[in-house]
């Protein structure tokens, strides 16, 4: 959520620069609404003022004799124009809130202008994509050839866009959350949390994804319950309505959760194989800053999140998301993209942005030193997905045979060197 101080007195500039969004933004509705509401309120204040006044002078008059059956009467009215000035107050308060919580965050004034992801620079590059003496074989029929990777017995169980994984595909899964864990924690400086698996709705609108992304989320009928989209609704919540002692920012979190989205309107990308699912596990990254640390904890996070690739062998790109391929929430975002074999192409297995104050304001998570409070900025990224830096080992590391090497870094996890076809559920 905006500052609305500073949203109401820089209005044109906030409006051009999210102009960059392609966002139109009404001018004259918020400036109309703005003014209703202000007005609504002085108005019932000015009232109740008047009205206090009033009621104050019938005591006087009953002890002297007077008669205060009108003033009385009067006061009764004052009562009923109070409430209704209340409640129109009130409608229109809720209607600049649902307004403003509609409106995504600015864009930082580094990020660049550009319509689509077509727009967006990159930032630089790691590795080689291998030379093959073979066709390279997509990760669906690897890993059904292996055994490793069922997709027909998901869809039976559940639907299509689920997976099951199978013998060493499971444990490379695993061994790739332990992996991530382990290295973030030990070497990074993480501290690892294993929050819920559900959220309430107020999570969920603390990070944005509420009310605007409803049917991107799977909501339990009958509760206020939701299926976290990413660790980062819960673990950014731990805050929620808390004031941090400054002087232990920045915190630097980790958190393994299996992941839910409905991937509304994505039908047609990437609808095979396990790119793109209903429920995958994940490795989040989440920092809590200051507002002079974020842009270099931004850094620090999206490093941390390359070293992973790194230390797989994959080779990766950064790109910095331009103004009209953002996030809602964010106002500066870098895309980690692996190389895929099979595609031919880079895909994205990390999102790494800095929301700057946009979700505290609306968790309402400060931070004080000494006796300065204010918002304390928020940061996330993927440290890494687990199902898509699967598909990325399978694809890279194929060989001629179909077996596939196990990278250095995870055999004491896998315990294999390679994955050879042993058994499936066939």
């Amino acid at each position: 959520m905006h500052d609305l101080n500073f949203f109401r007195n820089n209005l044109e500039a906030v409006a051009a620069r999210l102009g960059t969004r392609g966002l139109t933004f009404d001018l004259e509705q918020f400036r109309s609404l703005d003014q209703q509401r202000r007005k609504a309120i002085s108005q019932a204040e000015q009232l109740k003022a008047r009205k206090n006044s009033e009621s104050a002078n019938i005591g006087a008059m009953k002890k002297a004799g007077q008669d205060t059956s009108a003033l009385q009467q009067q006061i009764r009215e004052m009562d009923d124009e109070v409430r209704a000035l209340g409640e129109t107050a009130d409608s229109l308060e809720q209607q600049f809130r649902d307004l403003l919580t509609r409106i995504p965050n600015t864009p930082h004034e580094s990020v660049p202008a550009g319509a689509s992801a077509a727009d967006n620079p990159v930032i630089h590059t790691w590795g080689s994509p291998r030379d093959y003496a073979f066709e390279p074989q997509p990760h669906w029929d690897l890993g059904a050839a292996l055994g490793i990777l069922d997709l027909d017995r998901a869809a039976k169980i559940t639907g299509a866009r689920f997976a099951v994984y199978v013998g060493q595909g499971a444990r490379l899964e695993r061994a790739l959350i332990n992996f991530m864990l382990d290295v973030h924690t030990r070497e990074h400086g993480y501290t690892e949390v294993l929050p819920p698996f559900m959220i309430n709705s107020a999570s969920l609108f603390g990070t944005g994804q509420l009310p605007k992304f409803a049917e991107d989320l799977f909501k339990l009928e009958g509760t206020d319950y939701w299926l976290a989209p990413t660790a980062e609704v819960p673990v950014t919540n731990l805050f929620r309505e808390e004031t941090i002692d400054a002087g232990k920012l920045p915190i630097s979190l980790c958190a393994y959760t299996p992941c839910f989205r409905s991937e509304a309107g994505s039908y047609g990308r990437d609808v095979r194989g396990i790119i793109r699912q209903h429920q995958f596990q994940k490795v989040e990254l989440v920092k809590f800053t200051t507002p002079e640390q974020s842009y270099d904890q931004l850094e620090q996070l999206t490093s941390d999140a390359e070293d992973i690739l790194k230390r797989l062998g994959l080779p990766f790109r950064r790109i910095l998301l331009c103004t009209g391929d953002m996030g809602f929430s964010s106002a500066k975002t870098y895309d980690l993209e692996v190389w895929l074999p099979s595609q031919k192409e880079f895909k994205e297995i990390s999102s790494c942005s800095n929301f700057e104050a946009f979700q505290s304001r609306r968790a309402n998570i400060r931070c004080k030193a000494g006796k300065k409070s204010e918002h304390a900025h928020t940061l996330n990224g993927s440290g890494l997905a687990a199902g898509r830096t699967w598909v990325a080992i399978v694809e890279n590391y194929q060989q001629q045979d179909g077996s596939v090497v196990v990278p250095e870094a995870l055999r004491p996890y896998v315990n294999a060197e390679v994955i050879t076809k042993h058994g499936d559920l066939r």
